[in-house]
């Protein structure tokens, strides 16, 4: 026995070091991916910090050599002469870091921000010409010259663009007042070129030239004139904005090689008019601030010692990243895909490839998909069906009011009571929406006391027994012993009289509606049920959706505003119950609502 024992206790300790070595496998493999992990990591963090910061460097130089030649291009179109450019030169010498310098096209120097003894920082780096850009038009829009407008047309014109957008504004379109370097204003609307809307306000009176553009254009079309003088072109008139058109033209089989080259005839003419308003031609040089400094340097050898000492510790780990990957990486890259697709508009469902938590996380990424497509459909109809039914009793009103208002018809009882009945229906569209969106933001609020629901049912047959004789409808009410709950009185009267009222509605005259107050174990049942036109099948799933109706005419007479029974839903799930209807076409419908006691 003892040798037994001994040789279970041999066992028993066998046990511990086997044990500890699985273990020690098991940390050891941990401790090896997160050294592979973190390894990688370094090394994207690396990467992309240099990437980053050689990105941001060579954005920055682009910034600057943009800014560099806007600036430079400006004042030349702007200033005779070069003579006041040395302050800008030095601001931008400032704000780039760079030593700028300007010369003639014959080399002589205008302004440098960092005279030295060696001459100038290397090569011309470009020309500043505001009358040779690199644009779709060469002149720099900021060259005006003599097309520049004097101080009270300037004037004249802005009170025309701003009466034109007020006309525009009127009509739903909106637009705004654009003023260009010739300080000529622009009207543009942020509609496109088909509305219709945006042609209805004259903006005649803003497309005519002023007298100082007539001026300029009349010495423009001249100079074009001769530029086309053997093309049998002689009509040729500008427009202030430099497009073009033809008043009158020989018959020549030239005319339409002609026509090409009016625009740049125009240029040519327009280049005329402003060489005398520009500064002359100019060469840009640039270089470095002071001396040449080396800021960032990545070198192969460090790249490739980097990367071997990552491929070294990454090699331990490599059939386990390899399984990984490959188990990890097709579903991830699928559910990528739905996403982006997803992000695009598209469809985003993806196939369940695994049991494991990929798969769980795509069988739910797949619902999500679905639930916001419902989601999506639904707003969108929500938003037509919130228009629909709040224009309708607005232009009511509003067309009864300008009828008053131009004497069609009187400002008597009768129209008052018209305009209070539209006003009704609006502030009752405007609650249940108040209602419905307390209940999606989760602030619907509830008074729960003790109540007996057979004594509501009772109340709430009473409040409509007069509209349902008036349709010729009967309307009972069947609660025997009582039931209470803990439940709002108020709000379980709104729902019970939403039943009641859409039972009411759907019931033929000679029809019957039913109340019933019953008892199934832990739950009170409420059911309303009629003797009405049913719901269709296919319908049936969508009764508890919002502005849904059986009606698709929308007509009043027939249906509310299809928010009562969103509305039944929300109030049942605040009270922690249930709310089901079930109907057959042409025998009746039973709506039924479930309290827990």
């Amino acid at each position: 026995m003892r040798r037994g024992r001994d040789e279970g206790a041999g066992g028993w300790r066998a046990a511990g070091p086997l044990r500890r070595r699985g273990l020690l496998m098991r940390m050891l493999a941990v401790t090896v991916l997160v050294a592979a992990c973190s390894v990688a990591a370094t090394a994207w963090i690396a990467v992309r910090t240099t990437s980053g910061a050689i990105d941001k460097q060579q954005g920055q130089v682009l910034a600057d050599d943009t800014l560099l030649l806007d600036t430079l291009t400006g004042y030349a179109a702007t200033h005779r002469t070069w003579d006041g450019v040395r302050p800008v030169i030095r601001d931008l010498a400032r704000k780039t870091h760079r030593r700028i310098a300007l010369t003639t096209q014959g080399g002589t120097p205008v302004s440098d921000s960092a005279p030295r003894p060696g001459g100038l920082p290397g090569r011309a780096w470009a020309v500043i010409d505001p009358l040779s850009v690199n644009r779709a038009d060469p002149i720099d829009p900021r060259a005006t010259g003599p097309f520049r407008l004097t101080a009270a047309e300037e004037r004249t014109l802005d009170a025309y663009a701003t009466r034109q957008v007020g006309c525009l504004r009127e009509q739903g379109v909106e637009a705004t007042v654009v003023t260009t370097p010739s300080g000529r204003p622009e009207v543009r609307t942020f509609t496109g070129s088909d509305d219709q809307r945006a042609t209805a306000c004259d903006g005649s009176q803003l497309a005519e030239p002023t007298p100082t553009e007539r001026a300029a254009l009349h010495d423009l079309d001249a100079r074009v004139a001769e530029c086309l003088k053997d093309t049998g072109l002689n009509g040729v008139q500008v427009a202030p904005d430099f497009t073009w058109r033809l008043v009158a033209a020989e018959a020549s089989p030239r005319r339409q090689g002609a026509e090409r080259r009016v625009p740049a005839c125009i240029t040519q003419g327009r280049r005329a008019l402003l060489k005398s308003s520009v500064a002359p031609p100019a060469q840009l040089f640039v270089g470095p601030e002071g001396p040449a400094t080396q800021r960032f340097h990545l070198s192969g050898t460090g790249i490739a010692q980097v990367a071997g000492a990552a491929g070294l510790v990454l090699a331990l780990a490599v059939g386990v990243s390899v399984l990984a990957a490959t188990r990890l990486a097709r579903p991830l890259r699928a559910l990528t895909d739905a996403a982006q697709r997803m992000r695009d508009g598209g469809s985003a469902l993806v196939p369940v490839t695994t049991g494991d938590e990929i798969g769980q996380l795509t069988r739910t990424f797949n619902d999500m998909a679905v639930h916001r497509d419902r989601l999506e459909r639904q707003r969108r109809v929500m938003v037509g069906d919130v228009a629909h039914e709040l224009r309708t009793p607005l232009s009511n009103i509003r067309g009864w009011v300008e009828a008053a208002q131009d004497g069609h018809v009187p400002a008597d009882e009768d129209l008052l009571a018209s305009l209070h009945e539209e006003a009704v229906l609006l502030q009752h569209v405007i609650d249940d929406l108040q209602d419905l969106a307390a209940a999606d933001a989760g602030e619907l609020r509830t008074h729960p006391e003790q109540l007996d629901v057979a004594e509501l049912a009772h109340q709430a047959g009473s409040a409509y027994r007069a509209r349902a004789e008036a349709a010729g409808v009967r309307i009972t009410v069947e609660a025997s012993r009582e039931h209470w709950i803990e439940g709002d009185p108020v709000r379980l009267r709104q729902i019970v009289g939403n039943l009641l009222s859409n039972a009411i509605r759907h019931t033929p005259a000679d029809g019957s509606v039913e109340l019933r107050v019953t008892a199934a174990g832990d739950l009170t049942v409420i059911e309303v049920a009629d003797t009405g036109t049913g719901i269709a099948a296919e319908d049936l799933p969508h009764v508890f959706d919002r502005f849904w109706r059986a009606e698709k005419s929308r007509n009043r007479t027939t249906g509310g505003s299809g928010l009562g029974l969103a509305i039944v839903r929300k109030l049942m799930e605040a009270h922690g119950g249930t709310v089901s209807v079930d109907s057959t076409v042409g025998a009746g419908t039973t709506f039924t609502l479930r309290l827990p006691n």
